[in-house]
């Protein structure tokens, strides 16, 4: 890299974080009510430009100096890319724009003082903040990218869009917050993360802008999550995209949980500061992220057809799509969820709930099971392709591209919670929204490649449709509800071991550690055995938990000892056979069981 270029790749840099540094401290100059903390400008006092020393004047001067330190940065930068940027323009007037931006960013913050910190003024001079945040990022994301050109991203096209679109959403969603903050609407809602006992508030005034903020970070979030889940699985992914990615949804995930400090604490000045911090960071991450994107996808040119993206060679008809859809949302897994869910409803009511609340839960249910199986099949498509048995899912036989099939995970999984907390409850949703979370994030891109114990932990995901049905009905949780998560739970290991049991060899070529590819047969057949006394013995701890009468305990009696019996032959013999028989049995038996649950709930 030529002497000039790296100088002002090392300006651009500096610039960016300063600029981020000087709007963290006026986070913190506006949380604690430092901003008329010098009363005149340039000068701090009058008749002098240093502070007299009380906090105020010394957090809104170092506001001051640092601003002053950004100008000389922008400068040098503007400067440097006049000398080394000349052939890039998208470089070069970016670069030189940063200077007055910056000027204009002081001129205002001389007109908030001037103003008694009026509200408009305030919203004004935070907007300006973004473009010059903007500007400096994109210019300094510019400059790796210019260093890191020879790496090719996969879906570059794609995923570009994808990060612009997210920066988009979250500048819009800032911008929202500013005249939030300005018409000082922060407490409208004072019971996050309802508004007023209730999803969809009374809209209107002050209101809407709260509800219209708390929209635009629930989409942004989605979005964020959606750029954070391509970058690591698409073709040749490229390592910043992946880092960049990342941070933004953890910064994301934070920022969430301090925005509801600030209604907890009512609006206490660390949370206030902390709120304003972290929106700086996000915003930068996500416009470093788009314009990384976009240099990386003028840098090589995209492949004319991307083998793992096409549907084949014709277009498929309107019922073959459809089918693929709905078999990317695995309907017999979706279906056995839910024979969970209506037996926990009836306990939870000790008779029939209203058949429109069972329909509407199962409806939701079915949406957020459909999802997060969606999300599973676009992130699992490499391995599907080696293994026999899932050879012919919607991926990858190309029915259906990778990235339609995430985007209609997300969108079920939209749709699932809002439907949820809206014909249902908000408890309900959110145990729903859990549910898609940890079977995604938990289960499939952690554990699934990484231990024998995956189909152990990752069951929790399988066991929430009885939490979810429990939850509809109370609006609460309660120990019977935890015991018939318990059942789903440890239920799930032998279930899953002894069809795992058959296709070990597609595991072993797929490199995914199932218990008997890492430990053997023997000891498979010897853990089926152990978990299903521990299945015996939780099935029967509902008798007392949940005042449950005859039915159910004479059926989790012999049910239950059926199974026992069943994985003793198996461990006993060790015959293909009786293992594919218990596998049989065991969806035989869980429906049983609940079914049990729902009759002696009935009588």
């Amino acid at each position: 890299m030529p002497v000039s270029r790296s100088r002002f790749r090392l300006l651009a840099l500096a610039t960016a974080i300063a600029t981020v540094v000087l709007f963290a401290i006026g986070g913190l100059v506006r949380g604690t009510g430092s901003g008329l903390g010098c009363s005149t400008w340039p000068g701090c006092e009058p008749g002098r430009l240093f502070p007299s020393g009380t906090i105020h004047s010394l957090i809104e001067f170092s506001h001051r100096g640092m601003a002053f330190l950004v100008a000389v940065l922008a400068a040098l930068t503007g400067l440097a890319a006049i000398r080394s940027e000349r052939r890039d323009p998208s470089v070069l007037w970016p670069a030189v724009l940063a200077f007055p931006l910056v000027m204009a960013q002081a001129g205002l913050g001389a007109v908030v003082v001037a103003t008694d910190l009026d509200a408009w003024w305030v919203t004004a001079h935070f907007v300006v903040a973004l473009l010059l945040i903007a500007d400096v990022t994109y210019v300094a994301g510019s400059a790796v990218a210019q260093e890191d050109g020879d790496v090719a991203y996969g879906n570059n096209r794609s995923f570009s869009r994808l990060a612009l679109a997210t920066a988009g959403v979250v500048g819009l969603l800032l911008l929202v917050g500013t005249y939030v903050r300005a018409s000082g609407a922060q407490l409208v809602f004072t019971d996050w993360p309802l508004m007023d006992g209730r999803l969809v508030p009374t809209l209107g005034g002050a209101a809407t802008a709260m509800f219209l903020h708390r929209m635009l970070a629930g989409a942004a979030v989605l979005l964020v999550l959606w750029t954070a889940i391509r970058a690591r699985t698409d073709t040749d992914r490229d390592p910043l995209l992946v880092r960049l990615s990342t941070t933004a949804l953890v910064l994301f995930v934070v920022q969430i949980m301090v925005g509801a400090a600030n209604v907890w604490t009512r609006l206490r000045p660390w949370a206030v500061v902390a709120h304003v911090a972290l929106a700086v960071l996000i915003w930068t991450t996500v416009v470093a992220l788009a314009t990384v994107a976009s240099r990386l996808e003028t840098a090589k040119p995209r492949p004319e057809q991307d083998a793992d993206e096409t549907t084949g060679g014709e277009r498929p008809s309107l019922r073959d799509t459809v089918t693929a859809y709905y078999r990317l949302t695995k309907p017999r897994i979706v279906l056995l969820l839910l024979i969970t869910t209506v037996p926990a409803m009836l306990l939870a009511a000790r008779g029939l709930p209203s058949p429109l609340l069972i329909l509407a839960t199962l409806v939701g249910g079915a949406l957020a099971a459909g999802s997060a199986n969606s999300i599973n099949m676009y992130l699992d498509r490499d391995i599907d392709a080696i293994m026999r048995r899932t050879r012919q899912r919607p991926l990858p036989s190309h029915a259906i591209a990778p990235e339609h099939a995430l985007r209609f995970g997300f969108v079920l999984g939209a749709i699932a919670f809002y439907f949820l907390a809206v014909a249902v409850n908000v408890l309900a949703a959110v145990l729903a929204l859990s549910a898609i979370a940890f079977y995604v994030f938990v289960y499939t891109m952690w554990l699934k490649r990484t231990t024998a114990q995956n189909i152990v932990i990752g069951g929790a995901a399988g066991a929430v449709p009885t939490l979810v049905g429990w939850a509809a009905v109370t609006g609460t949780l309660a120990w019977p509800a935890v015991v018939l998560f318990g059942i789903v739970f440890v239920w799930t290991p032998p279930h899953f071991w002894a069809l795992a049991m058959r296709f070990s060899g597609d595991y072993a070529a797929a490199g995914v550690p199932m218990l008997p590819v890492v430990r053997g047969e023997a000891e498979t057949r010897r853990q089926i055995l152990l978990y299903s006394l521990v299945l015996f013995a939780t099935t029967l701890l509902l008798v007392p938990v949940g005042h449950m009468g005859p039915v159910y305990t004479l059926a989790a009696v012999v049910l239950g000892g059926s199974f026992v019996y069943r994985s003793l032959q198996v461990w006993r013999t060790g015959d293909d056979a009786r293992t594919r028989r218990l596998f049989a049995f065991s969806i035989l038996y869980l429906a049983g069981l609940f079914a049990a649950v729902g009759v002696d709930a009935l009588l």
